[in-house]
């Protein structure tokens, strides 16, 4: 055997493995903008910054539930304000009649996935398959068409920010949050976290499920809600969900 045909199959298997590793960074290369720097500069669109004079959008993930979402439903309507819910598939799936009343008060209703779970490696049928699922669960389920995707973990790979804007849904992710998910998290600690993001045009990222969170988790935003609400009327700025936002659509035009 020469020594050409003996390098042969090392060769091939060197080609394979970068070949490979381009499709996996392609694949994760979305998820860039989840860096701050990104965030504030090239992708203040995917981000979620708004246009819309004094206003930050409140959004919750991970619901419906149950247990928890009435709560906070509840603070919101005595709060006077209105909020943008990333729903998951499976959980909507057992509590469809919370994914309605969503709607009923009010708010705005969004996919967030149907599973939580990070799209690390490349499946493109897989990731546009599960995501139109969750999307005709909201759109049926809840009676409204969904706008919105954010991925869960805020990690936007190629596949699902592909198949979102095959499904008409526009990607945004978040530009302030309150850390309301860990088991140490307070209303103070929420609030606290929070209040440096809470700028007119922010986007605010808070939970309404403890599905993926510590047990009981959602207690700390349910007491940090009206602390962010006062906060918002002393700095002159309206809470209120991504409808109202006027984040600036692809190609420089933007949502009514």
């Amino acid at each position: 055997m020469s020594a050409a045909v003996g390098h042969r199959p090392a060769t091939v298997a060197a080609t394979a493995l970068a070949v490979a590793a381009g499709i996996e960074l392609l694949h994760l290369a979305p998820a860039a903008v989840r860096l701050p720097p990104l965030r504030r500069t090239l992708a203040r669109r995917t981000a979620g910054y708004g246009t819309a004079p004094g206003h930050v959008a409140l959004t919750f993930d991970d619901g419906p539930d149950p247990r928890s979402t009435p709560y906070v439903l509840d603070a919101l309507d005595a709060l006077g304000a209105r909020a943008t819910f990333f729903l998951l598939g499976a959980m909507l799936e057992r509590a469809p009649a919370l994914g309605r009343e969503l709607v009923l008060r009010g708010h705005e209703v969004a996919v967030h996935g149907w599973h939580h779970r990070q799209q690390w490696y490349p499946a493109p049928a897989r990731d546009l398959r599960e995501l139109r699922r969750a999307t005709e669960a909201v759109t049926e389920l809840c009676g409204a068409r969904p706008l919105w995707y954010r991925p869960p973990y805020g990690v936007l790979t190629a596949g699902p920010a592909l198949a979102a804007r095959r499904l008409g849904l526009r990607s945004v992710l978040w530009t302030a949050w309150g850390r309301d998910w860990t088991a140490r998290a307070t209303g103070e600690s929420v609030h606290a976290t929070a209040r440096p993001g809470l700028t007119a045009g922010a986007t605010l990222l808070l939970h309404d499920s403890d599905c993926t969170s510590a047990p009981d988790s959602w207690r700390a935003t349910l007491a940090a809600l009206p602390l962010i609400a006062a906060h918002c009327r002393t700095h002159h700025l309206t809470l209120g969900p991504l409808r109202d936002h006027r984040v600036p659509a692809p190609g420089g035009s933007r949502r009514p």
